[in-house]
């Protein structure tokens, strides 16, 4: 690993990464943006914003402009992005979280708010321009008021059709699984919650058949099947991964990381989810976990700067490498935290994020309180037991004030998308 790395010692204030496009310059004590995420092909990018605007914000990818003598070569291959929708007229209190469910057909978003709740939003435009008109051009002046939740002109064709809740105080995450048939949430309460969603499209709504019986909206397409109990302080950040057959008897495990400085790996038996594992090498708060394509590698960040990397080890190799480990049952697998990188950021690392295969082997995107955003990539000589890694492409200054987020774009692994305290959605180029 590399030892005692500082980013700010070894890479000058932009090395990598390049500016492309701002989407939401936010403004000086405006709203923060606290997360973002991309529908599953790219074309929609959705952001969440804080007091005192506290909404959902979904961007539309526009083709790029016919390339012309008076544009610059830059420009003409740049995508261009419009405002298609503002969502603002459900949550009462800053929108922390928010994530497109990866499953076919009519886009959904997931939201979760400090109000207490998550919302569920449904694409019911016209054709198959998920986003509509932009948000201007369909403000027909009167400021909103439309009927029903999410109605007005400005949510573009969004309507919030389901509101879950259940968390007694603030929601901190929301993530998908792999099929979009199941949703995580997460929060101060310490709680971790699982709902079965029935929405069409995904796998859990296979078989769902409203004229049979079912209800054909509302909080009745999202059934809660687990409430997790185990940590002992906040709960951050929830992100489902694959389980490769190494952890209880379903498809995936879902990962959770805490105030109390420890992740904990959750899986499923007989219907049943249990607490597989409880992961501990940081000293402060985990504030961020993202699993690695594949699912056999996790990457952690924490209040103390670092992060972690995880491998996950079968439980044939628990047995014959960690004879004595007593971390978890003898049927599951086992998570050994195999390096760390002492110093990634020189403040609190608040988001990590694994690129895609695309992007190149062992890359991987952080943020932090010190305004900055690293890309740490593997380096020759790593092995899965002892990986390394170097600083590859580096931005100080990136946001004015804390980088809440950073995403690699689904299917292109040379863009990033990043959003800060100072509210501004912002997209960076990466050449590797």
């Amino acid at each position: 690993m590399t030892d005692g790395m500082k980013p700010s010692a070894l890479a000058p204030k932009s090395r990598g990464l390049s500016p492309l496009a701002v989407l939401d310059a936010g403004s000086i004590g405006g709203a923060p943006a606290w997360q973002v995420s991309w529908s599953s092909d790219g074309a929609l990018l959705a952001s969440c914003h804080g007091a005192p605007d506290p909404c959902v914000r979904i961007w539309r990818r526009e083709p790029a402009p016919a390339a012309s003598a008076d544009r610059p070569h830059e420009e003409q291959e740049q995508d261009l992005w419009s405002l298609v929708a503002t969502l603002d007229q459900v949550h009462t209190r800053t929108v922390r979280s928010v994530a497109f469910s990866p499953s076919a057909g009519t886009p959904v978003l997931a939201s979760a708010s400090f109000d207490g709740t998550v919302c569920i939003w449904e694409y019911f435009g016209d054709g198959d321009d998920a986003g509509g008109e932009s948000a201007e051009q369909q403000d027909d002046g009167d400021g909103g008021g439309g009927e029903g939740q999410g109605g007005d002109a400005r949510a573009g064709g969004w309507e919030c059709t389901a509101q879950l809740e259940g968390h007694e105080n603030e929601v901190k995450c929301v993530a998908w699984n792999g099929t979009g048939s199941l949703l995580a949430t997460c929060g101060r309460d310490k709680s971790v919650w699982i709902w079965e969603s029935f929405l069409p499209g995904g796998e859990g709504g296979a078989g769902y058949n409203p004229d049979a019986g079912g209800e054909g909206d509302g909080d009745g397409e999202f059934e809660c099947i687990a409430v997790l109990h185990g940590h002992g302080g906040d709960v951050k950040c929830v992100e489902f991964a694959p389980s490769h057959g190494q952890w209880g008897d379903g498809d995936e495990i879902l990962l959770s990381a805490s105030y109390d400085d420890t992740i904990k790996c959750w899986a499923e038996d007989g219907g049943d989810w249990y607490c597989a594992a409880t992961l501990s090498a940081h000293s402060s708060t985990i504030w961020s976990v993202a699993a690695a394509p594949g699912g056999v590698r996790l990457v952690s960040g924490s209040a103390d700067r670092s992060l972690g990397i995880w491998k996950c080890y079968t439980s044939i190799e628990k047995k014959e490498l960690f004879p004595d480990s007593v971390e978890t049952s003898e049927g599951d697998g086992l998570w050994k935290c195999v390096g760390q990188l002492p110093s990634a950021h020189s403040l609190a690392v608040m988001c990590v994020h694994c690129a895609p295969s695309r992007a190149g082997h062992g890359r991987i995107a952080t943020s932090g309180s010190d305004n900055a955003i690293s890309i740490f990539r593997e380096v020759g000589g790593a092995t899965s037991d002892a990986p390394k890694f170097a600083l590859d492409a580096f931005v100080d200054g990136a946001h004015s004030g804390d980088v809440n987020c950073v995403r690699w774009h689904p299917t292109n692994g040379s863009v990033l998308v990043s959003a800060g305290d100072d509210g501004a959605v912002r997209l960076w180029g990466y050449k590797a």
